[in-house]
């Protein structure tokens, strides 16, 4: 009874951050999407600045002296008022931070089923078990050098964030025009592959 609760409570609870997420993603809060967005810009850019080590040193130090800052001011107000409300974090303090065995089981069962599945693709487009998805695996990994020639990897993160926050809000406003190129697109793409399989011996799927 106690594991079956505990899975329910997980699962409410990845449905609460899923929610959340796509909230942030099209900032249904425009204040909190507004700083989580600067946040991880400014943890971004940072890093093309400094080291990670200074980046992590800095934001330590930045919470420390606002944490202890408060505590003091708080200790020097209860003082002078002669209040005994206690420690400022003691409701933070006291709040249950550690997963249980059956939480930290589930998380290991979606990383092994994520793990797995990537293995097996990797290992059906390394063996060339379908002709077409190797070859658009090796075209997507020749278009990537050119990419890594152009972009290092913050730059390519930082996009990815900007595009995280602008491109899920640009297409729940213009859906049905971007439906209908990348209709478009995927039509020619797939005349495209259906000339080469043609043209290839052995590029036919195999049909079940």
């Amino acid at each position: 009874m106690q594991a079956s609760a505990d899975s329910t409570k997980m699962d409410c609870l990845w449905s609460n951050w899923k929610c959340q997420a796509i909230d942030l993603l099209y900032w249904r809060d425009i204040k909190q999407t507004g700083i989580v967005f600067g946040s991880f810009l400014l943890l971004l850019f940072s890093l093309t600045q400094f080291s990670v080590v200074s980046v992590v040193a800095y934001l330590a130090l930045a919470a420390l002296s606002a944490t202890i800052s408060f505590r003091i001011y708080k200790s020097v107000l209860q003082a002078v008022q002669k209040t005994d409300e206690g420690h400022p974090f003691k409701a933070y303090l006291e709040l249950e931070i550690s997963l249980s065995q059956d939480q930290i089981q589930k998380y290991t069962d979606y990383l092994q089923l994520y793990v797995n599945s990537a293995a097996k693709e990797l290992r059906r487009l390394f063996l060339v078990q379908d002709l077409v998805d190797s070859l658009k695996f090796a075209v997507l990994m020749w278009l990537l050098t050119y990419v890594g020639a152009l972009f290092n990897g913050l730059t390519l993160l930082i996009m990815a964030v900007v595009s995280m926050f602008t491109l899920p809000v640009v297409y729940f406003k213009h859906q049905a025009q971007i439906d209908q190129y990348l209709g478009l697109v995927r039509t020619h793409v797939n005349t495209v592959v259906g000339k080469i399989q043609a043209k290839i011996p052995g590029a036919k799927r195999q049909t079940e």
